[in-house]
């Protein structure tokens, strides 16, 4: 069976949000309107506004109210407006074509004043079970607004990210926590996707130490666990993603690699 992949953000969500378990740790994510996003500025005066089936940080605008009307902010520019209306109108100029989301922003924990988020790797092991196989953390470019590796993040271990907010004993018990929602999230978006044999569960923690899902990606991308020290850790996700054949096309295995080290030398 080929390996599936969901690309819209608001139908994973959807998925998601019918497990009781889950729902608590979605925010709020609703399609991109007018209403929607004067409704959730409102609210919680910050929405990341996304494409629906974007990829690597690409075209995500983060937007924020400010005392005197709105600051959006994408890649490294940054543009103000007075109205949710001129916001809104704004908006359709700078964003691409297509649907977008709007989701309640969180603000990311910091380590040395640079946001960060973290990835869990889940996979179907070669005996057909989901089992988390890694977790990196991710540390946003110092002029960017996302976290991504393809969009100028830095991929590094999670566990040095969040030293200084968890004690040696209090990581330990987080690694456990976020490998059992990576699973339980698979396994909820197999109910709706069986063909699924991946993903890539990205997870932010706020200043309060509260665990959110921000997104799941069904095509994650394994070769960001090269950067860790720990070279175990790549070598049980590469064999795994061969086991259910994401690599048996060498050729293709081989440019995206390269296409990667030419990426990460610029």
């Amino acid at each position: 069976m080929a390996i599936q992949r969901v690309r819209s953000k608001l139908a994973k969500t959807e998925v998601l949000m019918r497990n009781a378990g889950l729902r608590e740790l979605i925010p709020d994510t609703r399609r991109l309107t007018r209403e929607s996003l004067s409704d959730m500025l409102h609210r919680y005066g910050m929405v990341y506004v996304k494409p629906d089936k974007g990829t690597y940080g690409k075209g995500v605008i983060r937007v924020e109210r400010t005392s005197d009307g709105y600051l959006a902010r994408t890649g490294t520019r940054s543009f103000r407006f007075g109205s949710t209306d001129s916001l809104y109108d704004g908006l359709q100029r700078l964003k691409n074509k297509g649907v977008y989301v709007a989701q309640r922003g969180i603000r990311l924990l910091k380590y040395k004043g640079r946001r960060f988020d973290i990835r869990v790797m889940v996979q179907k092991s070669p005996a057909g079970e989901w089992e988390a196989t890694g977790i990196i953390g991710r540390l946003a470019h110092p002029r960017k607004i996302v976290t991504n590796y393809h969009s100028g993040g830095t991929p590094m271990a999670w566990s040095v990210l969040m030293r200084p907010h968890l004690d040696a004993e209090r990581r330990k018990a987080c690694a456990a926590q976020l490998r059992k929602l990576g699973v339980d999230t698979a396994r909820q978006l197999q109910r709706r996707w069986p063909g699924l044999k991946e993903i890539g569960l990205d997870v932010a923690i706020d200043s309060s130490l509260k665990t959110w899902i921000l997104e799941v990606n069904t095509a994650p991308d394994p070769f960001i666990f090269r950067k860790l020290k720990d070279k175990s850790i790549f070598r049980k996700i590469y064999r795994y993603a061969a086991a259910y054949g994401r690599f048996r096309n060498k050729s293709r295995v081989s440019r995206a690699f390269r296409a990667r080290r030419r990426r990460a030398v610029r």
